[in-house]
């Protein structure tokens, strides 16, 4: 029963699927209601988060509010505490805009906010990140995550990345990442979605980032801080917040 609900959610388009997440989410939020953990994005608390993945499933770690993950969490939590996003008039760039993020950052008035994608309907520009309709030096903040891993010339994702970023300017680009990897591995003839899911970890994945992805950055020119904002955190905040421990955050600056 449970393939077979996959199968017809895959079916359906995906701005369908957005809808059905607005109604689908407060009875998840009701039921779930209680004191054990905490999604720092809304501040609403939950006796349990939410199961998520496609091939393999991770228990307790969707919200059942934002629908945020593990990554959204630990992002919110480093813009909130470590820089002025919040207050400060920034120019905003903003690539596959998550749920958890889109409406609020929205409607914050200190920022001049723009979404882009090649297909998400929440994206006000439609675009290829190899090739971005942006003038050079053009935006002060840019969140790009869960993106690179699926695009084939990452190189030249990153250099247009590094072009539109202004001098000063800030961009934060998680990825999956698997630390135990010193390179980072891929290979063009799998094609296979099954056998991408089982190798990258995503059918739509066309590589593994290893420890090296930081360099990649910095060869095209970034400098890259790689902060493990957990270990500002308690143990029991960690738990707490449902994040991933040791999770390292790619701080990119121009």
């Amino acid at each position: 029963m449970k393939r077979l609900f996959k199968f017809f959610l895959g079916l359906l388009p995906r701005p369908i699927l957005i809808r059905l997440s607005y109604i689908v989410r407060p009875i998840f939020a009701f039921t779930l209601r209680g004191d054990r953990y905490t999604d720092p994005i809304d501040g609403r608390s939950f006796k349990s988060f939410l199961p998520y993945g496609y091939e393999t499933q991770r228990a307790n770690v969707l919200s059942p509010s934002t629908l945020s993950l593990e990554r959204h969490r630990l992002l919110w939590l480093y813009l909130k505490g470590s820089t002025n996003f919040f207050t400060a008039p920034l120019k905003v760039l903003h690539f596959a805009p998550e749920q958890a993020f889109y409406k609020r950052f929205r409607t914050m008035d200190n920022l001049d906010y723009v979404t882009t994608d090649l297909e998400s309907p929440l994206a006000d520009v439609m675009a290829d990140i190899c090739n971005l309709p942006f003038e050079d030096n053009s935006f002060d903040v840019i969140l790009c995550n869960h993106v690179l891993e699926h695009i084939p010339d990452d190189k030249k994702a990153m250099q247009e990345l590094y072009r539109i970023l202004k001098p000063g300017g800030m961009g934060v680009f998680q990825i999956p990442q698997d630390l135990n990897r010193e390179f980072t591995f891929e290979d063009d003839s799998i094609t296979d979605k099954k056998e991408r899911a089982r190798i990258f970890g995503q059918y739509d994945h066309v590589r593994v980032y290893g420890r090296d992805y930081f360099k990649k950055l910095e060869a095209v020119g970034f400098k890259v801080n790689a902060i493990n904002y957990s270990e500002k955190l308690t143990a029991e905040q960690v738990d707490k917040y449902r994040l991933a421990d040791g999770e390292l955050l790619p701080v990119c600056y121009k």
